[in-house]
């Protein structure tokens, strides 16, 4: 092989190498952790609060609740806003509160 073939195999080598690197140190997508939940409220007006201390994702709280219609059979579910980390994800519903999850991304 002459030496400006060898040059171009490893320019282009190092160049893919540096791609694979940059690609897979990237800090900037870290999940949202430290997550807690929570319950406020009574039946007829209960809110369901997710909370993410760190990260730099966005997290969304998620609620399971019995509606306080009867006519509404069953358990429902519904999700509050997407929030980053360090802001609270927040849904009020009418009925009482099942179970309050949080999704991330």
């Amino acid at each position: 092989m002459k030496a400006s073939k060898w040059a171009a195999a490893l320019s282009t080598t190092a160049l893919l190498t540096t791609g694979v690197l940059m690609g897979t140190v990237s800090g900037a997508n870290a999940a949202p952790d430290s997550c807690t939940t929570s319950v406020s409220g009574s039946t007829g007006a209960a809110t369901g609060s997710s909370y993410c201390a760190s990260g730099t994702g966005e997290h969304q709280v998620s609620v399971v609740f019995r509606h306080l219609n009867p006519w509404i059979p069953g358990l429902q579910q519904i999700s509050g806003p997407w929030k980053p980390a360090g802001q609270t994800s927040s849904v009020t519903v009418v009925g009482t509160i099942v179970s309050v999850s949080v999704l991330k991304r």
